[in-house]
């Protein structure tokens, strides 16, 4: 699908479109949005909620982002936590290690 047609079927401004491509202006994080782009894309659950977790990632403000190794593992700890349901201990010893990297 071309850049012009994807924004076309999303209601979305082709220039503005291919400024977040380019790392220009952010992503759009809302769930919302998000479904949108996935449905146009046929996106299946997997790859839903991978763009959904990266979305998050890019949420977090810059200035307590942890270092670059840590938020790469973010989407294994998000797939992970969604399949073996971490206990709130485990969240807590998890929250004390990223605030010390």
């Amino acid at each position: 699908m071309t850049l012009r047609r994807f924004c076309e079927k999303a209601n979305l401004d082709p220039s503005n479109w291919s400024k977040i491509e380019r790392g220009l202006i952010e992503a759009p994080k809302s769930r919302k949005v998000l479904d949108e782009i996935a449905d146009i894309l046929d996106m299946n659950s997997e790859e839903r909620q991978e763009i959904l977790d990266l979305a998050i990632i890019e949420s977090i403000p810059k200035d307590i982002k942890p270092n670059q190794r840590v938020l790469d593992a973010l989407p294994v700890f998000f797939r992970t936590a969604r399949e073996l349901k971490p206990s709130e201990e485990e969240i807590r010893n998890l929250i004390e290690l990223l605030k010390h990297n």
